[in-house]
């Protein structure tokens, strides 16, 4: 015992560095678990909007809404989210799907969503910028946007 504390002692740094990481693996294996949301690639998103009656979230904000999005997504701000999520009670069986610029809104929301009691979660990956630019997937734009 009397060495554990040596070593301790005379390695602080390589101890406490341990611990974080070792809290980090654990905060990030119970995440996995209990997030009840799923990732989505963006053409499974359309696998899946062609499947079934999904409703697509898009939780950018307004104007980056407006440049362009999917053609039958809802904006709904993450910063709003809370207070419209009374009008999707009725939706709460159906697959829903996840969407903002990059993807990590849009993970914030679905955990929003599924604490929600929302069954159906989906985040797409990458977001608008993968829909757009990796996967050129069609979306809808505003006028003065159009190329």
């Amino acid at each position: 015992m009397d060495r554990y504390i040596e070593f301790i002692l005379n390695h602080y740094i390589l101890v406490l560095a341990m611990a974080v990481v070792t809290y980090l693996l654990i905060q990030e294996a119970l995440d996995g678990v209990l997030n009840k949301s799923k990732a989505i690639s963006p053409l499974l998103a359309v696998a899946k909007m062609n499947d079934s009656e999904t409703l697509i979230i898009d939780v950018r904000e307004a104007p980056e809404f407006v440049v362009s999005h999917i053609e039958q997504a809802t904006n709904m701000p993450l910063s709003k989210l809370p207070e419209v999520l009374p009008t999707l009670t009725e939706q709460k069986t159906k697959p829903l799907l996840v969407i903002c610029q990059n993807g990590t809104r849009s993970a914030s929301a679905a955990k929003l969503l599924t604490k929600a009691g929302f069954e159906q979660v989906f985040v797409v990956t990458g977001g608008m910028a993968a829909w757009e630019n990796d996967y050129k997937l069609p979306v809808k734009m505003a006028s003065k946007h159009k190329k």
